[in-house]
């Protein structure tokens, strides 16, 4: 049976969308099963079901709601809880905009419906590819394109692409690069955590700062140039074009990082001179979260596609099945569709109703920031929350905290588990709606006007120390399965707490503070995109030790413990 669908025009005939043009056994059964779905996700308490399609019936029994899935599966929930919520997880009304760590962007139901699609039968995925590969070079304006893992994973898989040409042998010799080019160069502006991705392959990354430095830089052992997608790699010394002007005559194909844009055609970055773009497909696309695009030169995606899953080696666990390669796909169809300028206008209208709700508070003042059109990356309008500190005495830390910490849980600017490093101890907030359901501006309203109109008293740590912490301390640091002997240099003066903290990966800036017995320092490597941000908290017991909690930033939780050297 072939595939037929409005979203696949180069695949078969069109269809309309809730009467299919063709009928075997399998889909009566799959239109038949949809149509209990439809009629079970009226229940509130199961409203979940219809989005997902992923049950067949529900039976309420007792308190308890249960989903019984195909294949006789079950699972239950407690009556008027969401899914998430019935395991124990709070679900996040998200201010914060396409942010992968509270699950990144909506999926579109055209591409949902390309998913549920695709589970309909089997197919040779090196064939699938190809028809996806040539649709996106339809739809992209470029040579060829391959559905990845994710942005990052298109980065990987290019760079293990480019490094073996699509060579079985040098593949299975991988992370071994013996014989093969093993030098990156990167300008020091597209540093990101990202470019640990290609890093991660085995190569050197060489930075550079001027087009001097990038030809001092080129040589035989360079395989390729990695860029950020940003205004430095449109314009500027160390532009996308500049770069090419001189690495093309070489050979040296340019990766660009463009995951957090949309698709604009003709394809900006490929004009400029670049030969590979990635983008993720959990952005602003919102095609599956864990899917990306890797579009450009054919002869590098066909290489990049020997590297990665199905086939085995290297890239066997940077897997994406039929279903995420036809949503991808639907989701770059579906791009070319949207009313982009609509979207942006509701996205506006939903920030000016928060805006409206707060303007009465005393020293509340609101700004909207709209993108300006030629920016590429989040392209979505924000509003600027900003209050006088003297009438409001909270920071925009323990306002975001408090938006986290209650119900709804509501995430705006850095809150929840991936908070900026420092924290955001100025008076102000940013809120993002692209991510908003109908209705969910209403909710941010009103908690932020709660908060901020009525805010709370927030305990200070106050008095002077107890303890004079200068010195060296050799500190242990328990991780989730492993011990690490780590450092702390310190000086104190007063209150004030600073030094180094010499950490198993690199030394970085310590800051913080002691009042009577309680300590609070936090140290932070971000240097090349790495993210290390800690803050330790905990108690001084004596002259000789102290130690408590840590917070990893988005690792998780340890704790420490230092004694004197």
């Amino acid at each position: 049976m072939k595939l037929r669908g409005k979203f696949f025009p180069n695949v078969g005939s069109q269809f309309k969308t809730k009467k299919y043009s063709f009928r075997t056994r399998k889909e009566k059964i799959m239109i038949s099963r949809r149509k209990v779905i439809k009629r079970v996700s009226a229940i509130p308490v199961l409203g979940f079901i219809g989005a997902s399609g992923i049950g067949s019936a529900a039976a309420m029994t007792g308190t308890e709601n249960v989903l019984h899935l195909v294949g006789g599966a079950k699972l239950a929930m407690k009556e008027g809880k969401s899914i998430y919520e019935s395991l124990g997880v709070r679900p996040v009304i998200n201010g914060r905009g396409t942010v992968t760590i509270i699950g990144g962007s909506r999926m579109l139901p055209e591409v949902e419906q390309a998913m549920q699609e695709a589970t309909l039968d089997y197919v040779e995925l090196d064939e699938l590819m190809d028809g996806v590969g040539k649709r996106l070079a339809e739809l992209t304006g470029t040579e060829y394109g391959m559905v990845t893992t994710g942005a990052a994973g298109a980065m990987i898989m290019a760079t293990t692409g480019i490094l073996t040409g699509g060579d079985p042998d040098k593949l299975w010799q991988l992370p071994d690069l013996t014989g093969m080019k093993n030098e990156v160069i990167i300008p020091k502006y597209s540093w990101t955590a990202y470019g640990s991705s290609v890093r991660g392959v085995g190569v050197k990354m060489i930075t550079v700062d001027s087009l001097e430095e990038l030809k001092a830089a080129l040589g035989p052992q360079t395989a390729l140039v990695l860029v950020l997608a940003c205004g430095k790699s449109m314009s500027g010394p160390l532009s996308v074009k500049e770069i090419s002007s001189i690495t093309k005559s070489l050979g040296v194909p340019i990766l660009v990082d463009a995951a957090a844009e949309g698709l604009p055609v003709p394809n900006p970055h490929i004009a400029q001179g670049a030969d590979l773009v990635t983008y993720s497909g959990g952005k602003y696309l919102q095609g599956p979260q864990c899917a990306g695009l890797l579009i450009g030169r054919k002869d590098l995606i066909k290489a990049a596609w020997v590297t990665s899953s199905p086939h085995h080696g290297f890239g066997r666990g940077y897997k994406v099945g039929r279903e995420e390669i036809l949503g991808m796909l639907a989701a770059v169809e579906m791009w070319m569709k949207r009313d982009h300028v609509k979207e942006r206008e509701i996205w506006t209208s939903g920030l000016e109703s928060i805006a409206e709700k707060l303007k009465d508070i005393p020293g509340v003042n609101t700004k909207i920031h709209q993108p300006p059109s030629e920016q590429l990356s989040n392209p979505s309008p924000s509003l600027l929350v900003h209050w006088d500190i003297s009438k409001i005495p909270l920071s925009g830390y323990e306002v975001e905290q408090l938006l986290w910490d209650d119900n709804p849980r509501v995430a705006v600017s850095g809150s929840g588990s991936f908070l900026p490093f420092p924290p955001n101890f100025e008076p102000n907030i940013s809120i993002n709606t692209s991510q908003l359901k109908s209705g969910e501006e209403k909710i941010i309203a009103n908690r932020v006007f709660s908060v901020l109109s009525n805010p709370p008293t927030i305990e200070k740590r106050v008095g002077l120390p107890d303890f004079n912490v200068g010195g060296v301390w050799d500190v242990r640091l328990e991780f989730a399965a492993t011990i690490s002997d780590q450092t702390f240099a310190l000086v104190q003066k007063d209150n004030e707490v600073v030094g180094t903290h010499y950490g198993s990966y690199a030394p970085r800036e310590l800051k913080g503070s002691i009042h009577r017995n309680e300590i609070l320092v936090r140290s932070s490597y971000t240097l090349d995109g790495v993210r290390l941000n800690f803050t330790f908290t905990g108690k001084v017991e004596n002259d000789l030790t102290m130690g408590g909690k840590v917070s990893l930033g988005e690792y998780g939780n340890g704790k420490w413990e230092a004694r004197r050297r």
